[in-house]
């Protein structure tokens, strides 16, 4: 799958976005690009389909996907991920520690920022190393 931004932001311009928003775009990003891939692996129904993608889209989850690819970020994905983590974030996944929340919510925000400014080669290769490592 690749993913492609239609509207391309500055990192100036992007700097200026909260990070919970940036987060907010890469929930989606990650959800859509989890749920193409089971479709495309997986000839079920729609309801296994959920079940098996509301297990890798989890704050447990992508906190362990954040910690993995957290070595490996650069010097702005850094920043981005760690304003999502300072944010005055006002709620918490049930079942999931406040600190696993707060880094998934820095992992969502680096897939947002990367979305946002078109940054697909990056983006797909964080994706897809997300993929391995959840197998």
């Amino acid at each position: 799958m690749n993913i492609d931004s239609s509207k391309v932001y500055t990192s100036s311009e992007l700097s200026t976005i909260n990070a919970l928003d940036l987060a907010f775009v890469g929930d989606a990003v990650f959800t859509l690009f989890v749920r193409e891939r089971l479709l495309s692996l997986h000839n079920t129904n729609v309801n296994m389909l959920t079940k098996l993608a509301s297990k890798i889209v989890n704050a447990g989850n992508q906190y362990k996907l954040f910690r993995e690819i957290e070595p490996t970020l650069t010097a702005e994905e850094l920043e981005v991920a760690k304003r999502a983590r300072n944010s005055n974030i006002h709620t918490k996944a049930k079942n999931y520690s406040i600190t696993e929340y707060i880094y998934a919510t820095a992992y969502e925000a680096v897939l947002g920022y990367l979305y946002l400014c078109n940054n697909t080669k990056r983006l797909n290769e964080i994706l897809e190393k997300s993929m391995q490592t959840t197998k």
